[in-house]
């Protein structure tokens, strides 16, 4: 059958749901014998693009009496950086002056679904067809798509088929929440910011990272945003207290030598994971680690999160940081975001950052290799024939990698 026995339409809750989970279920389920990860999106299908400013989802329904749900898509519109430049005026006037963000409207792919009973008919390509179509009316000048380096199928999708090139491979770094704490270096201080300062501090600073969103406020003020904080050195070097936070405009006129800043997103509050066709002897040696743990906290014990139940995870965003123990800032940030973990809602079970693959911060960020993806792969697509925002850039796909990128966690 080809893709005119199939219905490309915008997505209905009360009409679709139950038919939507049923079928990304069947999706999800492995290989026999082997592992596979589940996502559970808590009952609402959109809700891994829900927080963006614009979204859309739209599912492919077969044509006929029985009306079953065989594919899906969703996406979403936001501006973001695709570049940086130096006003004339300002560089007439300025021995060095800072440079400003290039701005361009640019889409996001997330969650390409096919029923594996009606691949190899087309489905997939259009359901990307019509979501460029709502991109293109939404005023996006690109496209792009992120996917695992081995997803064989889904790279020929879209670079063989549907016109996207590989242009970034960032890492994905994941880290186990375990039940010890992690100690804070009694070197570092840590504060939470205020929303508003923190807006100010990602402005100043970071605004011209690659695709840094032009609405950081809204992802800041976000309720699924559990805060901002910033390491700083601690005063005299060993204790905690004798520095109080002067604000963001007094911190950027004269910051430390070293400083660094996070960011946390609770995904818990919009989908669970799971890992299912785990052996019982894996499963066994995991739950030892765990009660090794829980009883002699005191060792610090690396153990094994139990990710063979419904679990939640945090995710590092925003992460930045000046001088030479930047980075050693940042492992201090990701320690206290650790212990946050472990009180977190939604039954918290890893730490998780993606950063540019040559990110200088990348080595202070603790993970598990096993657990982590050293490469992902995003794809992208000139959708607009001119350049509107990003037209300083020229064509963006075509620009070489900068040493970070801002992961917005409204995508994760």
């Amino acid at each position: 059958m080809g893709e005119e026995g199939f219905v490309v339409r915008e997505y209905e809750e009360e009409r679709d749901r139950l038919r939507v989970e049923a079928m990304e279920r069947m999706c999800e389920v492995g290989p026999s014998g082997e592992m596979s990860l589940f996502t559970d999106h808590l009952g609402d299908p959109v809700s891994r693009v829900r927080h963006s400013p614009a979204f859309l989802m739209l599912v492919a329904e077969k044509s006929g009496p029985v009306k079953e749900i065989v594919g899906l898509i969703r996406g979403s519109v936001k501006t973001v950086t695709c570049g940086k430049t130096i006003p004339r005026n300002a560089a007439a006037k300025h021995q060095n002056p800072p440079p400003i963000p290039i701005y361009s409207k640019v889409a996001y792919i997330l969650g390409l679904r096919v029923s594996p009973f009606h691949r190899r008919m087309g489905i997939g390509g259009k359901l990307v067809r019509r979501l460029e179509g709502w991109f293109k009316a939404q005023g996006a000048e690109y496209a792009y798509m992120a996917t695992e380096k081995d997803n064989e199928a889904s790279i020929r999708l879209f670079t063989g088929r549907c016109g996207y090139s590989k242009f970034r491979t960032p890492a994905i770094l994941v880290h186990p929440v375990f039940a010890h704490r992690l100690p804070i270096p009694g070197s570092v201080r840590i504060i939470r910011l205020p929303p508003a300062d923190a807006e100010t501090l990602y402005r100043r600073r970071f605004s011209t990272t690659e695709f840094f969103p032009r609405d950081i406020d809204a992802v800041l003020s976000n309720p699924l945003s559990l805060g901002t904080f910033l390491a700083v050195p601690a005063a005299g070097g060993g204790g905690r207290g004798g520095w109080e936070w002067p604000g963001a405009e007094e911190f950027l006129a004269a910051p430390p030598e070293s400083w660094a800043v996070v960011s946390v997103w609770n995904c818990g509050g919009v989908f669970r994971l799971e890992v299912r066709g785990a052996s019982r002897v894996r499963r066994g040696l995991a739950w030892a680690t765990r009660a090794a743990d829980r009883a002699l906290p005191w060792l610090r014990i690396p153990s094994v999160p139990d990710i063979f139940r419904p679990f939640g995870a945090l995710f590092l965003y925003g992460i930045g940081g000046e001088g030479p123990a930047a980075a050693g800032m940042v492992g201090a940030l990701c320690r206290h975001a650790h212990n946050m973990g472990r009180g977190a809602p939604g039954g918290c079970r890893v730490v998780a950052a993606e950063v540019a693959a040559c990110e200088p911060l990348r080595q202070g960020i603790p993970h598990w290799r096993r657990l982590s993806c050293a490469e992902d792969l995003w794809c992208v697509k000139r959708l607009a024939e001119g350049y509107g925002y990003g037209g300083a850039v020229g064509d963006w796909t075509k620009s070489p990698p900068g040493t970070s990128i801002f992961v917005d966690p409204r995508e994760i």
